[in-house]
């Protein structure tokens, strides 16, 4: 009970109030700045802890955390431009919501789902950091790769009804995934004497070039464009059938993000993906997805914030990062003297406590902050889009550039704005794209880090239970998803018949 009262004495000063308010506004704004990253902005705010006190600078850095992957659902509805790679599934059908006139709808609904995740997350790592960080340590290279294997068969569920073009997404994805320099064997795969590509695509102008550049290309070279188009924000808002109908797919979502957040390396985005196709596949509004549904909003953002909470679990529990944005919470902890994990439980658990019930009240301030500035976000949209496009662009080569100070950013991203250009053109949807782009890395670093262990011994694919789990589920998918995919069908019926 003492301990109780020390942490409530911490958390309950008007510093480490301000600081976790002003924490998650920040974060919010950044996240909505194509580019600027949640890690960019929380890297940039870990010199303003030094002298603070460490509950108040840890939670000033957590707000920004939880605001940021917040934040980048903004653009990516209103703009087709998501501010961080985690909002990129939001895009599928917050954009298409957005040009119905559902923006205000589809930022509510985006709003009333990142914080509902936010705060199972958040339970989740107050009850069971210890389980879910002890499930995680189970995860070696097999369990990576056969996990991934399953994550990619949600390609399949955002192809559209042609999943032969979703495929040649898919592998165009994977392509760019390989550019750059083989860690393993140190040969360099698709660089062409460009030692900028040394280093493979950088994700962020890949991104933005292929969701934002796309539409703006697309505006310049219509035909029946006109000068002051404009989109109508409507008077159409979230309804509480609309949000209990989503409630299903929130809680879904929140519970897959926050699995896969208490795994290190996985991330928002594939958690994003993975909660939209599975909302996708159970929806009685599947057809819809994809084309402005309110519950593909909620799927998305679900998943991707229910991780927020969940990386802090291996990071408290075990003192190892789950991502790049808690590698720099973990360098605060270690400026103000304080080492996470089991030493940290037992020396300073008042500042455990102090970290939940501050975690808890950031929930709060995400709904209060969100709420409040919606309507102002929203109207993004009624702005003219001779007047949006040149502004998003700007948005757009500063975003490619900030990452890395490079004008090489800024061509990466001319040259996949293009493709995703033809990609438009031609009806090959960009998420596969992006789910194969993200998850190739992964797939390829995991398989042979598995096979290097088992010195090439395929066996270790199987070797638990988690294995055989995962892999049941990817066949299961399959073939549900070849028993839906009319475009799969269609081409196996063109297909000759042997000793014709």
């Amino acid at each position: 009970m003492d301990i109780i009262q020390e942490a409530f004495l911490h958390v309950a000063t008007w510093q480490t109030i301000l600081a976790l308010f002003c924490g998650v506004a920040i974060g919010t704004i950044i996240g909505a700045i194509p580019g600027m990253t949640v890690s960019m902005g929380v890297a940039l705010t870990l010199p303003f802890t030094f002298t603070l006190d460490p509950v108040t600078g840890i939670l000033l850095l957590l707000g920004v955390y939880k605001g940021g992957i917040y934040g980048g659902s903004i653009t990516a509805i209103v703009i087709r431009a998501p501010g961080t790679p985690a909002a990129s599934c939001t895009v599928l059908d917050g954009f298409p919501m957005a040009q119905k006139g559902e923006a205000r709808k589809a930022l509510e609904m985006a709003l009333y789902a990142s914080c509902i995740a936010d705060f199972i997350s958040n339970l989740a790592l107050i009850f069971f950091a210890g389980f879910l960080a002890s499930l995680a340590l189970k995860f070696g290279a097999p369990e990576f790769f056969t996990l991934i294997v399953f994550s990619l068969t949600i390609i399949a569920g955002v192809s559209g009804d042609d999943l032969i073009k979703g495929l040649a997404s898919a592998m165009l994805g994977l392509i760019g995934a390989t550019v750059g320099l083989d860690l393993v064997y140190g040969t360099d795969r698709f660089v062409f004497g460009v030692y900028e590509l040394m280093g493979g695509l950088a994700f962020i102008p890949v991104l933005i070039g292929l969701f934002a550049l796309p539409e703006i290309i697309n505006h310049y070279t219509h035909k029946d464009r006109g000068v002051g188009d404009i989109n109508k924000i409507g008077s159409a808002r979230l309804s509480f059938a609309e949000l209990k109908g989503s409630l299903k797919s929130i809680l879904r979502g929140s519970v897959i993000g926050v699995v896969l957040g208490a795994i290190p390396g996985i991330g928002g985005a594939p958690a994003a993906f993975l909660s939209y196709s599975e909302a996708k596949r159970t929806s009685p509004n599947g057809k819809n997805f994809g084309k402005g549904e309110v519950e593909g909003v909620a799927a998305a953002e679900s998943g991707n914030n229910g991780v927020a909470g969940a990386t802090m679990i291996p990071l408290l529990a075990l003192g190892v990062p789950g991502d790049v944005i808690t590698a720099v919470i973990l360098g605060a902890f270690m400026v103000h003297g304080l080492r996470p994990g089991p030493i940290l439980f037992q020396q300073n658990l008042d500042i455990i406590y102090a970290l939940f019930m501050g975690i808890m009240m950031s929930s709060v301030f995400l709904f209060i902050i969100g709420k409040s500035s919606i309507r102002m976000f929203s109207r993004i949209a009624e702005i003219p889009n001779s007047i949006l496009y040149p502004a998003v662009l700007i948005l757009c080569v500063f975003g490619a550039y900030a990452i890395n100070n490079t004008i090489f950013d800024i061509l990466v991203m001319m040259a996949v704005g293009v493709l995703g250009f033809g990609m438009l053109k031609f009806g090959f949807p960009t998420a596969p794209f992006l789910i194969a782009f993200v998850l190739g890395p992964l797939l390829e670093d995991n398989f042979r880090q598995a096979l290097l262990i088992s010195q090439g011994d395929y066996g270790i694919f199987v070797r638990g239970p988690i294995c055989w789990f995962f892999w049941a589920l990817t066949v299961l998918s399959v073939v549900i998803v070849l028993n839906r995919s009319t475009g799969f069908l269609k081409f196996m019926k063109r297909q000759p018949k042997a000793g014709t």
